[in-house]
């Protein structure tokens, strides 16, 4: 016995609020546990490299909660691991371990156990304790969408989709690129037409800098960008190689670099100075979204691994763009590409745009 308008009322406020609730909710509590707080107490056991590894992701997606206070090792061979993570006894001691270390995860990575025997035992020491049990599969960097799992006989099947890197290069993407690039060229033409003219004004020099990177299949083409530093910014860069911020990598990144003009800062800090690379996209030498685009240099010191980011188009944006940029390590860097050749969808792109517009909006990691 309840009107329309109730329902109407329903699904139009009620709906909505409680969507923007929960986000309001889980921003405030990733905010905390960045901060430390709202964390919970894990031990991560393994293999020293694998609990090294699952910790280092662990430390960097602090969102999560997971706070590692040590490790359980098959063998007390060590009292620290090779990142550093303390090792408080082995891992067929996890219950004493999780009790005297007042944990409330184990996270248990390859090399904890070897047979499913083992585990089930180890399981068993567990019980009734407010403990609770993680399990990382040696499946790594795939996403949900490509698995499916399916028990049988109590026996987990993972059923893993093929890699998605023909997939991110077909019709469907580029019919994509060409849309999406050029609505945004007609939108941003004003923009455009300010940042061209502040340039020339600032120094009289060319307003487009044209530099040589590497598209799909190792092809070069010529990226296009505004010109945000001097113009004598290139012959420059062999006298400030000391100040690489990224001394484990092959790029050069540098906090408060002297080349950059007064208006490049600016267009740097919202990543306008990448808008005239939506030609790029129009021409097809790269894609809306894909891996960041790479020098010639670069390329020529990429590990075997990393050569798979040259099977799709680079992007205007990517994982690594709304990850943190420059803040990013090298290896970071290699393996968000990665993830996102593999892991390529439609849906997936669409995401990376919309997070694309916050990252440039706070400007995290420009510089």
């Amino acid at each position: 016995q309840l009107s329309r308008g109730f329902f109407l009322i329903l699904f139009l406020v009620a709906v909505p609020s409680l969507l923007m609730w929960r986000w309001s909710a889980r921003k405030f509590v990733n905010r905390l546990r960045r901060r430390g707080y709202l964390m919970s107490r894990v031990i991560v056991s393994g293999s020293p490299v694998h609990v090294d590894e699952v910790s280092a992701v662990l430390r960097r997606e602090c969102w999560m909660g997971y706070h590692v206070v040590g490790a359980l090792l098959p063998s007390l061979s060590m009292e620290r691991t090779p990142g550093g993570i303390p090792v408080l006894g082995t891992t067929t001691a996890a219950a004493h371990a999780a009790l005297d270390g007042d944990a409330d995860a184990i996270v248990f990575t390859e090399g904890a156990f070897t047979t499913s025997a083992e585990f089930r035992r180890l399981a068993w020491t567990l019980e009734g304790l407010p403990v609770e049990m993680v399990v990382v599969p040696s499946l790594s960097d795939i996403s949900a969408g490509r698995m499916q799992m399916y028990p049988v006989g109590g026996l987990p099947l993972v059923h893993v989709e093929q890699p998605q890197s023909l997939a991110a290069s077909r019709r469907l993407k580029r019919a994509f690129d060409l849309a999406g690039a050029g609505l945004i060229f007609v939108l941003a033409a004003p923009l455009m037409a300010l940042i061209a003219f502040a340039i020339r004004m600032e120094d009289h020099g060319p307003i487009l800098f044209r530099q040589t990177r590497v598209g799909r299949d190792g092809e070069f083409f010529h990226c296009l960008k505004f010109r945000s530093m001097c113009v004598d910014a290139e012959s420059r860069l062999i006298s400030l190689r000391e100040h690489n911020v990224n001394s484990d990598g092959v790029l050069f990144k540098m906090h408060e670099d002297p080349r950059v003009t007064r208006v490049g800062r600016l267009i740097r800090r919202f990543s306008a100075d990448e808008l005239p690379q939506l030609l790029n996209v129009i021409m097809g030498e790269m894609s809306i979204v894909g891996p960041r685009p790479a020098l010639p240099e670069e390329v020529r010191r990429y590990p075997a691994d990393a050569q798979r980011r040259l099977h799709v188009r680079p992007g205007l944006t990517g994982l690594w763009q709304v990850s943190g940029r420059s803040d990013l390590s090298w290896d970071d860097a290699v393996r968000l590409d990665l993830y996102y050749v593999d892991n390529w969808s439609i849906v997936q792109d669409l995401a990376i745009i919309v997070r694309t517009i916050h990252a440039v909006f706070t400007a995290r990691g420009a510089y």
